[in-house]
């Protein structure tokens, strides 16, 4: 029995043994599985970075991001936008027409060539009286002149549509100026107020832990804590909606310069070096001079004018001369029983209209109407521009005017905050103005940012009319 015993305690030690083997087995195969991505995560940890911007990128990834600025910026949307890119269709599409309208007025040529097979009769003609015989051979070339009023009238209207064409394109690309100027600075101005939510945020902070402390000295009542720990939660809460507002803004940025999808782009903050603004007699004089939407209402006004030109041309006759030379014979040959085939003919045809139902009176009755409707637009525009000029200006005067204030405030701001926290430290002032003082400043910095990316704006819209851009 105790052999038996023996035996079975040394069959035992034998599998736990065996058992020790295979779990040391098992864990050496799982170091080595994982190894690779132990060292992979000692060595070099891929970490996803998620920016203030938006923008989601990887460590490994050093590109830097591509510096954009407003010349560059104005380049980018106009070889993508597609609006501006409509305009200058309609332009090459009227300078086209006029190209068409010119070519009515002069001589074209042609080569005609034609087989008629008449129904034979038993003689040499056939039973048709136009056809000189039974087989009819034509081979001509054409030289066709038209001459009318219609289409001296369209040519001259197709000059002016190509004018206002180059108007409109002129139009786009001025008011794409200042939809790219209010995205770019927008991208500036809600970076700006990013970081000053970031710095609100930080000051929250500070003042939630420094009251927190006076609360535990016993200087200042836990009402104190409560307000400032309110205050750090605002502040916190409005950092994410500054972060958001940032994402929106460079998002439609990058929608007008880029024609991939690219957020990897800065813009740089030139804000602090404004463009002067000219004398408002300068800006008067370059508004009339220069301004496309005016040069699009005369030209429109001269293409209704042309088109009742036009309509009158429908009821006076019209010349058409035709100048045929080749071969128009029985036979397909430059000789026939020694008679020559070639030779030529002439055809002058006047048409004079008599009656067609006062249709032509009814286009010539839609264009005067046409021509009535656009010498109204010419005027408005006319005061329009006027009023435009001086409300551009004045919106440009005025936001140049307020920066140095608005500049001032938030300087201004900035010390009365400083001031404030001393004196909360001294016991003098209370955890509400402290508060005030803070959101206070926040305004001051935001309202100063606004103010200059406005004057930009104001002049962009100003620039539209003069052209000076």
């Amino acid at each position: 029995m105790r052999i038996a015993r023996l035996d079975s305690a040394r069959k035992k030690i034998v599998l736990s043994q065996n058992g020790y083997k295979w779990a040391g087995a098992l864990f050496a195969m799982v170091l080595l599985l994982a190894s690779p991505a132990l060292l992979a995560q000692t060595s070099s940890p891929e970490v996803t970075i998620t920016h203030p911007s938006g923008i989601v990128g990887d460590s490994a990834d050093n590109s830097a991001p591509l510096t954009i600025t407003l010349q560059d910026a104005l380049e980018r949307a106009r070889a993508n936008d597609p609006s501006f890119h409509s305009a200058l269709t309609d332009l090459g599409v009227a300078r086209e027409d006029r190209v068409q309208s010119r070519a009515g007025l002069l001589p074209s040529v042609s080569y005609n060539n034609s087989f008629i097979y008449t129904e034979g009769s038993g003689q040499p003609a056939g039973r048709f009286v136009a056809n000189n015989g039974v087989h009819e051979y034509i081979s001509q070339g054409n030289v066709h002149q038209s001459v009318s009023l219609s289409n001296m009238a369209d040519y001259r209207r197709s000059s002016a549509a190509l004018a206002q064409a180059r108007a409109k394109a002129e139009i786009a690309t001025r008011g794409l100026v200042v939809t790219v100027t209010q995205a770019y600075y927008g991208l500036v101005v809600a970076q700006r107020k990013y970081a000053t939510a970031q710095r609100a945020s930080t000051e929250a902070d500070r003042f939630q832990k420094i009251s927190q402390k006076l609360e535990n000295g016993g200087e200042v009542a836990h009402a104190d804590v409560v307000k400032a720990n309110i205050q750090a939660q605002q502040q916190r809460r409005d950092l994410q909606e500054a972060q958001l507002d940032m994402g929106h803004s460079r998002l439609d940025l990058a929608v007008l310069i880029f024609a991939d999808w690219n957020q990897n782009f800065s813009v740089v903050d030139d804000l602090q070096t404004p463009e002067p603004l000219p004398a408002f007699a300068d800006v008067e004089v370059a508004g009339k001079k220069n301004n496309p939407e005016l040069r699009a209402a005369l030209a429109a006004f001269s293409v209704a004018n042309h088109q009742v030109t036009a309509a009158w041309g429908g009821l006076l006759p019209s010349l058409s001369v035709d100048y045929f030379y080749g071969i128009d014979s029985n036979h397909f040959a430059i000789r026939t029983d020694g008679v020559r085939n070639l030779g030529y003919s002439a055809v002058a045809s006047l048409q004079i209209p008599i009656f067609n139902w006062g249709g032509d009176r009814s286009k010539l009755k839609q264009a005067e109407l046409r021509r009535d409707q656009a010498r109204i637009e010419l005027t408005h525009e006319q005061r329009l521009l006027l009023s435009h000029l001086q409300q551009f200006y004045d919106e440009a005067s005025t936001a140049r005017s307020e920066m140095d204030s608005l500049s001032s405030s938030a300087e201004m701001a900035a010390e009365s905050l400083r001031l404030t926290n001393l004196r909360y430290q001294a016991g003098e002032s209370t955890v509400l103005e402290i508060v005030d003082a803070q959101n206070t400043l926040t305004l001051a910095r935001n309202a100063f940012d606004d103010g200059q990316a406005r004057y930009r704006v104001a002049l962009a819209n100003l620039q539209t009319l003069t052209g000076s851009f």
